[in-house]
């Protein structure tokens, strides 16, 4: 499907917004989720707000400033905050989309890890908001190596999840992170093992790999199948996990991507390059990207 039509779902999605008037907010919010999302099968590129925003509280302010200044259109929001994934705040980033002609693709929320029954609640909330925001993704990564449960939480809670992503039709994708408890192949395995789900998939984050010392192509061949997102990154030296501006470090992203679409990928490139390095020109930086990646979309 192109992604004409998934922005026109969008436009049509954003456009009920008028319907219900959020008191004192200035803004308007729908709190129906539709019973399923429209979005691109093909291979398209996106932004992460990180990129723009680094990790504080910036309400999104530098990326909405930035990315319509860009020819990037799709956006990963990254809600770790608490006004991000209110009512109002979910409204406020559809409505900002909508006035700058941008498509949200995806939700990122803070990772796996403490209590269990607290940690679905915040997925499934995080699930129903991505829908009512036109989309149909979630993305989760991991706490520290051995910390907040360590991976045994985090297939306790996907477990709890599988069966509503299926009947919701929302596609998580479980990121890598070095020095994490979702790091490695023997990670993936345990996981994919103890939750077989076309719904539960595994977000590539290429740079945390290399950081972590494990081969992109190794994890490619084993789960082409179950990778259902991409995130663009480079690192400085393979096992050290350090983010550089891309194409200045060791990560090979060309090669990668291209090896995954020759496995079949369908879904999103991500530029996940974080935090904003002092003296880069933003706008520049992250058209460049956009550039040298643009020929790998596709309908």
């Amino acid at each position: 499907m192109s992604e004409n039509i998934n922005r026109r779902n969008f436009v049509k999605s954003a456009s009920v917004l008028a319907a219900a008037p959020l008191a004192g907010s200035g803004l308007s919010v729908n709190l129906s989720v539709p019973t399923s999302a429209v979005e691109s099968v093909g291979v398209e590129l996106a932004i992460a707000t990180i990129c723009l925003d680094g990790f504080g509280d910036e309400n999104f302010e530098p990326a909405f400033h930035i990315i319509p200044q860009t020819p990037i259109r799709n956006v990963e929001f990254n809600v770790w905050n608490p006004r991000n994934i209110t009512p109002s705040g979910i409204a406020s980033i559809r409505e900002r989309c909508y006035q700058n002609g941008l498509t949200p693709i995806s939700l990122q929320g803070t990772s796996f890890g403490g209590n269990v029954v607290k940690d679905v609640g915040h997925k499934l909330w995080l699930m129903e908001q991505t829908k009512a925001l036109g989309c149909r993704r979630v993305k989760f990564t991991g706490s520290r190596r051995g910390e907040q449960g360590g991976l045994e939480n985090v297939i306790a809670v996907l477990k709890e999840l599988a069966p509503a992503a299926e009947e919701m039709d929302v596609l998580i994708a479980v990121e890598n992170h070095a020095n994490n408890n979702i790091e490695n192949i023997e990670d993936y395995d345990k996981i994919f093992a103890a939750v077989d789900s076309t719904h539960v998939g595994m977000c590539l984050d290429m740079g945390h790999f290399d950081g972590a010392s494990v081969s992109n192509f190794d994890v490619i061949d084993r789960f082409h199948h179950k990778i259902n997102h991409i995130d663009l990154k480079d690192v400085v030296a393979f096992g050290t996990y350090k983010s550089v501006p891309y194409g200045t470090g060791i990560t090979k992203g060309e090669e990668i991507v291209q090896a995954l679409i020759d496995k079949g990928y369908s879904g999103y490139i991500v530029i996940e390059q974080a935090p904003p390095k002092e003296g880069l020109e933003l706008v520049q930086e992250m058209t460049r990207i956009y550039n040298q990646f643009a020929d790998f979309e596709r309908s």
